[in-house]
């Protein structure tokens, strides 16, 4: 019965003292928690530390949540913050977009697999490779818009940025994807985009 109920109903009910209704916002939104989480820290035990705080962050800041953007916005903005604070505790440095190294690892990847496999994954496949190789702000700008289906004003309001910045960000975001799918796949990438 919680599961049909608005992400507004479901936090009016947890902070009405019942626990299940935000153990189903949890299963309504970890998934993309996970996934945004995960483009911008990298690795699963990181994305799944991130999105276990950004949980329990907003679980302890529910009451302050104003509704005036939609609860996904709010708590993705929460995984945002949390990300970034991780990484500057971990100094993670990030790969230089031009690594040849990286390229070099995805052609030995999709040389082992077989053809039909590989045919029917390859667009999403090389998209999250492609994805993952951009920077955390790009990739997280990227999963948002397309993933998420979040507008540009959401975007905003998660990245605590201007509409106006966000757009620009995306089409760069957008471009550099689109570089890093052409170094993929050279003359495939008109297929896929």
């Amino acid at each position: 019965m919680q599961s049909k109920l608005s992400d507004i109903e479901l936090i009016a009910h947890t902070l009405g003292g019942n626990q299940s209704a935000y153990a189903n916002l949890v299963k309504r939104h970890q998934r993309f928690v996970f996934t945004l989480a995960l483009r911008f820290v990298k690795t699963r035990e990181d994305a799944e530390e991130v999105a276990q705080d950004c949980f329990v962050k907003a679980y302890r800041s529910l009451s302050s949540f104003q509704q005036q953007s939609k609860f996904s916005t709010w708590l993705y903005s929460i995984v945002y913050t949390s990300a970034m604070t991780h990484l500057r505790k971990k100094r993670v440095a990030t790969d230089s977009i031009d690594d040849e190294d990286t390229f070099i690892q995805v052609a030995d990847r999709s040389g082992s697999f077989d053809n039909n496999l590989a045919e029917r994954k390859s667009r999403s496949y090389y998209l999250n490779m492609a994805i993952e190789q951009l920077l955390p702000d790009d990739a997280a700008i990227i999963t948002l818009f397309y993933n998420g289906e979040q507008s540009l004003e959401e975007i905003a309001d998660t990245m605590n940025m201007e509409t106006g910045t966000v757009k620009v960000k995306l089409f760069r975001a957008r471009q550099r994807l689109k570089e890093k799918l052409e170094r993929m796949l050279k003359n495939e990438v008109n297929e896929l985009i």
